[in-house]
């Protein structure tokens, strides 16, 4: 019997690595078929083989955008993790792709493509722009002004899921389908491992990560000084870039055919201000980039780096005191909206109360989609009515 049980495990560990292998594999026909059922059921595979890796690195505590697993307050943002994240997004949404009623295997609706392969895939039921091929694939977004875009104040944010090691994402701070090339700006690639920026150096940091994960990319120009954040960590700081920013292009690739490199949420917003000059001046602060789970008042960790500079601001000025309003977009129910955001303001409070701001000095409310502030017609417009305001009281 000992003997028989020995046998049996020897076959199981020969025939699991070869079922991994051809899971892999599956991943490329999905733009090899016409066959309407032959493509769910490669989704379904890519999904099944993505979601057993997307486990296992939760497990691990190494997702980017899912909140850590440790040390986790009521809000859902660990307080061990990203308290010395600074981003700090543009004031204004002009282009936000979050892939609604994207078809999978389509190209993505809202992009222009440059070089390559680029296509709607599907992970863990979320839509996903897949960068299926080991060559380079580049695309651009699709704006309204064809010329200069980018304002001399703005910021750039999206998720990116890295497979391997190798993994890498460039991005280039003009449009590749619509502008002139400017030999002033330099190509930024990251990788799991490091940032290699043309002309301006390299910066290697502590990879320490499990494969496959999202990580959280941002992006922040201020006339002349670039930021880029890799997760909560701020992997460069340029104080004179050089040249002109005028779009955006994104190009991926990774190493073996079967992985994946993949973006999501991706939005570009222009403007910004220093949080104390804005509430002197204005009375008020708003911000959309305090982010919540679609539906749910779940913060997401890069909430932290608005509330944090908050939270700088009222220890640094003990006068200073707020009321927290939370607002939604239009779509859904209208008493739902209402619901959630005063649920949503009311966590925003809790992080800072539990970050150590006296709970008196901090009031909530909330004013669901009444008090829009843009179009709720558009991706953008919907962007900017999903904000959070902090009245000086």
């Amino acid at each position: 019997m000992k003997r028989i049980i020995f046998i049996l495990g020897i076959i199981l560990l020969m025939v699991i690595p070869a079922e991994s292998q051809s899971l892999k594999k599956m991943g490329n026909k999905l733009k090899e078929t016409s066959s309407k059922e032959a493509e769910k059921q490669v989704n379904k595979t890519i999904d099944d083989a993505f979601n057993k890796s997307d486990e296992q690195s939760q497990t691990n505590d190494n997702t980017g955008n899912e909140t850590a697993a440790k040390a986790t307050s009521n809000t859902g943002v660990s307080q061990e993790l990203w308290t010395k994240y600074d981003f700090v997004p543009g004031d204004t949404v002009i282009f936000e792709d979050l892939l609604a009623n994207e078809q999978n295997g389509e190209f993505p609706s809202k992009w222009d493509l440059k070089t390559g392969n680029v296509e709607i895939a599907e992970l863990n039921g979320e839509s996903v722009i897949n960068f299926p091929s080991t060559k380079n694939s580049e695309i651009v977004p699709l704006m309204k002004e064809k010329g200069d875009y980018l304002p001399e104040k703005f910021t750039i944010e999206f998720d990116a899921y890295f497979t391997e090691f190798c993994t890498k994402f460039e991005i280039k701070l003009y449009d590749v389908v619509n502008q002139q090339k400017n030999p002033d700006l330099p190509r930024i690639i990251i990788s799991p491992k490091d940032i290699f920026i043309y002309n301006k150096g390299k910066t290697t940091f502590d990879e320490n990560k499990n494969y496959p994960y999202w990580q959280h990319i941002a992006i922040s120009f201020n006339i002349r000084s670039l930021k880029i954040y890799f997760g909560e960590e701020r992997i460069a700081n340029i104080p004179n870039l050089g040249g002109n920013p005028s779009g955006f292009s994104i190009l991926a690739s990774q190493c073996h055919e079967g992985n994946a490199a993949l973006i999501k949420n991706i939005r570009i917003a222009k403007g910004s201000m220093n949080l104390y000059d804005r509430v002197m001046t204005d009375g008020k602060f708003i911000t959309n980039g305090i982010r919540f789970d679609v539906g749910k008042a779940t913060l997401r960790p890069e909430s932290m780096g608005v509330i944090n500079q908050i939270y700088k601001l009222m220890s640094e000025h003990a006068n200073l005191s707020f009321s927290v309003e939370g607002h939604t977009d239009s779509d859904g129910n209208e008493a739902s909206n209402q619901k959630l955001s005063e649920e949503r303001a009311a966590a925003v409070k809790d992080v800072l109360v539990e970050k150590g701001i006296a709970a008196d000095r901090l009031s909530t409310s909330g004013l669901g989609e009444s008090q829009p502030i843009d179009t709720n017609n558009t991706p953008e417009g919907k962007a900017n009515n999903r904000r959070v305001e902090f009245i000086k009281i």
